[in-house]
């Protein structure tokens, strides 16, 4: 399940990334695939998943409606929750908000030394994104916390 979600996840950060969007059908694919998974442990495992996710959405609404979250963002996280037991959300959370403040630390640190590059946009879309994402942090823009998602995922499935 780790490595389909892990798929999923990392072209919601691409996307993230390049676009600061995130693709409804990246949080639909982590919410059937996490029910799948739990579903295998039985209805009643499903349903407390279910529920866990559900506490999860409206408390990142709440963070959402304040601005300090992006709508994708929270249905990224309450999706991937449905496919981790209640016991192992908490360690989800927190690994995820580890990434996110690593992540915060370099856009910040990146944003007082990178160079504003010159956008030359006949070049590869790889380099597009780079260039593009290099304005983004200079200017301070926000961050594409898909990247923490994932990466806080991945790790909190890895010691699961």
């Amino acid at each position: 399940m780790l490595l389909i979600m892990a798929a999923i996840l990392g072209f919601a950060a691409w996307c993230d990334l390049a676009t600061r969007t995130i693709p409804d059908r990246c949080s639909l694919a982590l919410l059937a695939v996490g029910l799948g998974y739990r579903l295998l442990e039985g209805p009643a495992a499903a349903a407390a998943s279910l529920g866990v996710a559900l506490l999860i959405g409206v408390g990142f609404l709440f963070l959402h409606a304040r601005g300090m979250i992006g709508g994708g963002d929270v249905k990224l996280i309450a999706a991937i929750a449905v496919g981790f037991a209640p016991s192992e959300v908490p360690e989800l959370l927190f690994a995820i908000g580890i990434a996110g403040g690593i992540l915060a630390l370099l856009y910040l640190g990146l944003s007082r030394i990178m160079p504003k590059p010159a956008f030359r946009p006949q070049a590869a879309l790889p380099l597009r994104v780079a260039v593009l994402e290099a304005h983004r942090i200079a200017r301070r823009g926000p961050m594409p916390y898909a990247l923490a998602i994932a990466a806080g995922t991945v790790a909190a499935g890895l010691g699961a």
